[in-house]
């Protein structure tokens, strides 16, 4: 098995267009030797716990909305050339992203992690959803086969609020500045939303070294 760390956010669209890209690679060589692990990294980590008003956000982060339509256009043209829909007119606010970085390190523990960062991907660029909201939180750990009434207690306490935090500002100690970071065992670092030629490449290259059984948990394209 080689451990295939993820640095990433699930209001980041490159870290989408990203994880799709990865997925298409995993689902094309079922046998890859990847185990993934998605870790937090919080691109807005002053963000106020109840977000902001989407379009306020990106007008005071590019400059007025001419810079941000522009900032955001290569993000639709290549969520478009990796078949994702990106609905952003949907997008009411950006959350803060902490409580679903606590959703995400949950469901590893039950071995549901990448279906949950898909479901936050689906809730966040298509549906529109906050995920910053408990509710919303919690009904997307049902659906992925988690105890949402227990997520539910936990997200209505700190559990894992520090550690979360505390992973983040770790991330950026170790030289992580943007998202998607990919880590492959723990040595090779690969930074951005790469074409799934290079991971297909990655993956042959790996097996041609030591041919290994796929992991226990879903590849990158899974989702609940």
């Amino acid at each position: 098995m080689v451990k295939l760390v993820i640095f990433s956010d699930p209001v980041c669209p490159w870290c989408y267009i990203g994880k799709a890209r990865l997925g298409r690679a995993l689902e094309a060589r079922p046998d890859h030797p990847f185990e993934v692990e998605w870790h937090p990294y919080m691109l807005n980590p002053e963000m106020p716990r109840a977000g902001m008003d989407r379009r306020a956000y990106l007008e005071a982060k590019f400059g007025g909305k001419a810079g941000a339509v522009e900032a955001y256009l290569p993000v639709v043209e290549e969520a478009a050339r990796a078949g994702l829909k990106l609905n952003l007119d949907a997008i009411a606010r950006t959350p803060n992203t902490l409580d679903a970085h606590r959703l995400i390190h949950w469901a590893r523990i039950e071995g549901r992690q990448t279906p949950v960062v898909s479901a936050l991907f689906q809730a966040y660029f298509v549906d529109g959803r906050d995920i910053g909201d408990h509710g919303v939180l919690a009904e997307i750990a049902t659906r992925c086969g988690m105890d949402g009434t227990v997520v539910a207690r936990l997200l209505a306490s700190q559990a894992d609020t520090d550690d979360i935090r505390a992973r983040d500002a770790d991330a950026r100690a170790k030289g992580v500045r943007a998202v998607p970071t990919f880590v492959v065992a723990g040595r090779h670092v690969v930074p951005g939303a790469q074409p799934t030629a290079l991971w297909l490449d990655v993956i042959d290259e790996l097996m041609d070294r030591e041919p290994a059984p796929g992991p226990a948990e879903g590849g990158a394209g899974e989702s609940c």
